[in-house]
């Protein structure tokens, strides 16, 4: 395990944040309290970025040995909260722990990406087991619960899945493709098979959220990568109709869970995916437009994001510009700082300590 230097940041040193220690920041913006300085974490912050993550990664082996080795999936998640004090940490793992506990071969390819045995006909969708073994992602429960024991009271811990529409296009290729067609041709085509996958995906997701919560996560992220690839109708019926029946088998055991949503690339379909999922923020990309986000969307729940990962790797003014415009956009109400997806493996530690210090020294 890493064991690098830590200093703990200033702001979880000082007295005033010792007596509140309870309160966390992002969580207060779930909730609906817009904070004069807004929180801030990064997708993907535990990463390839950090050389302390390389170095633990190269002694688990494979991606998936990482990730299902609570001991060193709970080293990488609080790895990013050591270095730069983020106001929440995720939980190391990744959305396609699910098709795995479904039954489903996962594999993850040096250089290529995630691998699967392709569900592209309705005939091996016949064959998808319809609940998960929950038992096979004890693992993550594990991590959460390790990480949650040893991260500062004010820091929030994400536990999160993937949205069904972005798990099945995986399982149905067998990998990432550009936009996803073979998904998309199969839900055309044989609608009910593919619904068949949804359906299996919505059940485990919220079993599988749950478990999360159980064992530690004060916030839940759906992550729905490739929403942005649907049409309309698409969009509505395999994105947001699952995404509400997620939240609603959630909030049934769960009703006060603060969950955000991120149905990437939805652009003027965001404030339809709002009200009809019921979720309390949504983190939205790079190129959503601020004037309609703050109107439409910021209006109703809190906004997550939005930076540019290239302008977090170019630095300099061109990061400076880049945040200000962030915050000016929507720090007057609910926001929750954030990249418009995940941090890049070749960003510099001092781009990430730029853009931190200048969210700090903002004042809202």
């Amino acid at each position: 395990m890493y064991h690098g230097r830590y200093t703990v940041p200033e702001r979880l040193r000082s007295p005033s944040v010792r007596e509140t220690a309870v309160n966390k920041p992002f969580i207060d913006v779930l909730a609906g309290q817009r904070q004069s300085v807004p929180p801030i974490w990064m997708m993907r912050q535990a990463g390839r970025y950090l050389p302390e993550y390389r170095e633990v990664r190269a002694k688990a082996g494979g991606f998936l040995d990482l990730c299902f080795n609570p001991e060193l999936a709970a080293e990488v998640t609080l790895q990013p909260i050591r270095r730069f004090g983020f106001d929440a940490a995720i939980i190391f793992s990744d959305i396609l722990v699910i098709p795995h506990a479904l039954g489903r071969g996962v594999r993850f390819e040096v250089g290529e990406g995630p691998r699967l045995d392709p569900l592209d006909t309705p005939e091996k969708i016949a064959t998808l087991s319809a609940e998960a073994d929950l038992s096979k992602l004890e693992s993550v429960f594990e991590a959460l619960r390790r990480v949650r024991a040893e991260l500062p009271q004010s820091t929030a811990l994400i536990g999160f899945c993937g949205a069904p529409w972005t798990v099945a296009t995986y399982m149905v290729a067998g990998q990432g493709t550009p936009d996803q067609a073979p998904a998309r041709l199969l839900a055309y085509r044989h609608p009910e098979a593919f619904n068949r996958i949804i359906d299996a995906l919505v059940d485990s997701s919220i079993a599988y959220l749950l478990k999360q919560l159980e064992a530690g996560a004060d916030a839940l992220q759906i992550f729905d990568t490739w929403a942005g690839v649907l049409s309309p109708r698409e969009f509505a019926r395999w994105s947001v109709a699952p995404t509400r029946r997620i939240i609603e088998g959630v909030r049934k055991v769960r009703p006060d869970v603060r969950i955000i949503g991120f149905p990437r690339g939805a652009g003027a379909l965001l404030p339809g995916f709002v009200t009809e999922t019921g979720v309390d923020a949504v983190s939205i990309d790079w190129t959503a437009e601020p004037g309609f986000v703050r109107e439409r969307v910021q209006s109703k729940v809190a906004v997550q994001g939005n930076l540019d990962p290239l302008a977090l790797i170019t630095g300099g003014a061109a990061l400076d510009r880049a945040v200000d415009d962030v915050l000016a956009s929507y720090s007057g109400g609910r926001h929750i700082f954030n990249l418009g997806h995940g941090i890049l493996p070749e960003t510099p530690i001092a781009h990430v300590e730029q853009m931190l210090k200048r969210v700090r020294a903002y004042k809202g």
